[in-house]
């Protein structure tokens, strides 16, 4: 039985849990590297990594530093002073909102250190949404038809990302052109918003797990991450925000009792969850936070709870299967389609997946950040500790599929923004200088590595 003091994720360690953290940033910082060598090394050889000249993340080492570069530096320094003490003393609801409007401008400025066109140049490439915008047409023949074209020898095949993803990735983006200033404007504004909006919702779910002032303390982590490197500009911060406050949902309702106000907020879970899925197949592995935030309070609610819990958040992803089976998409079916388009591709076929099983994971643990790595040496046996690990789970589950081969610094944030909970398990006495150290990796990666996000 885990005592009340132990319960907390910042109780203090002792002087051998305060080194764990240090040593565990060392050993990933040398895993990176050996990476990063073995790369360089397959590229040398010949072989195309499809990486953009990179070895670890997409994008090779060409330094840029801009005026511009300036902007990321004064936010990152400001955070680093402030965001603690603001995380301490704001009310909740506009601890919120500002952690959601921080991250929305640490994103933004590490994006503009680039230039002022950053923001949107990532959605402009022919690979990306905005490319088949025009291609849709009404909403039950594009549902209908939308499979048949995923085939790279179709008539007249989707471009890459929309082919490898469900409908509803492309339909946001349409219904940005429709109700906004375009489909590179407002898709770009759909993606940082809604992104950024993670990251309160993993302090939501922080909370409902533990208690409000761990949520405090992971906040100032949780907007400055690296993660925010991906945030502006690439869709997959979208299909984050979406699948966050899903899970959020549901770790709330697994901390009311029993009743109609937990089964609301479990199906509002399940269908944004359910949502999620047709943003992105790669999210199905998220269902193991999914369960995780459930069956943690296992306890407290009994088998009948967690049963009922998950049964009516099932009933909102059904929902939402329902909806788009009725409009003429089958998931599983352009699932199937899917991971053929991407089995047949040549990204697929040149890139080793004995070399990207580890170099998925390295680009992931660079983007989670040094603070989340530490943090999750010293994780405990205590509810909270379900979000970062049932994340890495989902990862694991993920690469070894062998379809994800590269790009994880994107293609996981849906996962690593809840890798980044694990902060709350930092020693108190340093965490300043572990948020010091993820806002600095940020800013080196920004002006270092050309990446398209």
């Amino acid at each position: 039985m885990v005592s009340r003091a132990d319960a907390r994720p910042d109780r203090a360690p002792s002087r051998r849990a305060e080194r764990r953290p240090l040593l565990a940033v060392l050993l990933t910082a040398a895993v990176v590297v050996a990476v990063g060598i073995v790369g360089g090394l397959l590229d040398r050889a010949g072989t195309d990594l499809h990486l953009l000249g990179g070895v670890v993340l997409r994008g090779g080492f060409t330094a840029v530093v801009t005026p511009g570069a300036v902007l990321p530096v004064v936010v990152g320094a400001l955070g680093v002073a402030w965001a603690p003490r603001l995380a301490a003393r704001l009310g909740w609801r506009a601890l919120l909102a500002a952690a959601g409007a921080g991250a929305a401008l640490w994103a933004c400025a590490l994006g503009l250190s680039g230039g002022l066109t950053r923001l949107t140049e990532p959605l402009a490439s022919r690979y990306e949404y905005p490319y088949d915008v025009d291609r849709v047409g009404s909403l039950g023949g594009f549902l209908a038809g939308f499979t048949a074209s995923v085939p790279a020898d179709a008539a007249d095949p989707w471009t890459t990302h929309v082919a490898g993803h469900p409908p509803g990735a492309l339909l946001a983006f349409v219904l940005a052109d429709r109700l906004g200033p375009g489909a590179l404007a407002g898709g770009a504004a759909l993606c940082i918003a809604v992104g950024a909006s993670a990251v309160p919702a993993v302090l939501v779910a922080v909370r409902a797990l533990a208690d409000e002032a761990t949520a405090r303390g992971v906040a100032p982590f949780a907007v400055l991450a690296p993660t925010a490197l991906v945030v502006a500009t690439s869709a997959d911060a979208l299909f984050a925000g979406v699948a966050a406050w899903g899970m959020a949902a549901l770790a709330l309702a697994a901390a009311r009792e029993p009743g109609p106000g937990a089964d609301l907020r479990a199906l509002t879970g399940g269908l944004l969850l359910g949502l999620a899925l047709f943003l992105s197949f790669g999210l199905a592995a998220l269902g193991l936070v999914a369960l995780g935030v459930v069956l943690v309070q296992r306890d407290r609610l009994g088998g009948g709870g967690v049963l009922r819990l998950l049964a009516v958040g099932a009933l909102g992803v059904v929902v939402v299967f329902g909806l788009f089976a009725a409009g003429g998409y089958a998931w599983f079916e352009g699932l199937a389609a899917a991971a053929e388009r991407v089995r047949s591709g040549p990204s697929y076929a040149d890139r080793p997946f004995a070399f990207f099983v580890f170099a998925n994971l390295a680009a992931a643990a660079v983007v989670a950040g040094p603070a989340a790595v530490g943090g999750l040496a010293g994780v405990r046996r205590v509810p909270v500790a379900v979000l970062p690990l049932a994340a890495l789970a989902g990862m694991l589950v993920s690469d070894l599929t062998g379809l994800v081969r590269g790009e994880t610094e994107r293609i996981w944030l849906p996962f690593t923004v809840w890798v980044v909970a694990a902060t709350a398990f930092l020693p108190p006495a340093s965490r300043r200088w572990w948020l010091a150290g993820s806002a600095v990796l940020a800013v080196v990666v920004e002006v270092f590595v050309r990446t398209e996000w």
